[in-house]
């Protein structure tokens, strides 16, 4: 069974960092396009950053670019978010998102993607 998992998140102030990792079993996620999005509470789910499979390409939303990096593991089941600068607003439960579409410029729209994780909370707070 295609299970996603995240981890890494947790409470940190303002102007600090935190390493999301994402980590897939029963499949690797060399060969799919992965998608970290986001939800706080009273929000709609947001993208964030993606990856496509060949890892040539990213993107990223507006609110974190400068800010959030995407990246893939040396291992082929583990991406990462890199987030430094972090700010209040980026409270939320984080989420990594597996595709089986390819695109040459990944989406940040869910309804692109195949598989999920089950979320991890990140909150920013003094």
């Amino acid at each position: 069974q295609l299970q996603l998992v995240e981890s890494g998140g947790g409470l940190v102030q303002p102007g600090g960092s935190l390493r999301l990792s994402c980590t897939a079993s029963g499949f690797t996620l060399d060969t799919y396009t992965i998608g970290w999005f986001r939800q706080a509470p009273g929000k709609e789910r947001e993208g964030v950053a993606c990856i496509n499979r060949s890892a040539f390409s990213t993107n990223s939303a507006d609110s974190v670019k400068g800010r959030f990096t995407i990246s893939r593991g040396n291992a082929k089941n583990t991406v990462y978010l890199q987030m430094n600068s972090l700010k209040p607003e980026d409270t939320a439960v984080y989420y990594c998102a597996a595709a089986r579409k390819w695109n040459l410029i990944c989406a940040l729209r869910g309804s692109e993607y195949d598989y999920w994780g089950q979320g991890t909370q990140v909150t920013v707070s003094s």
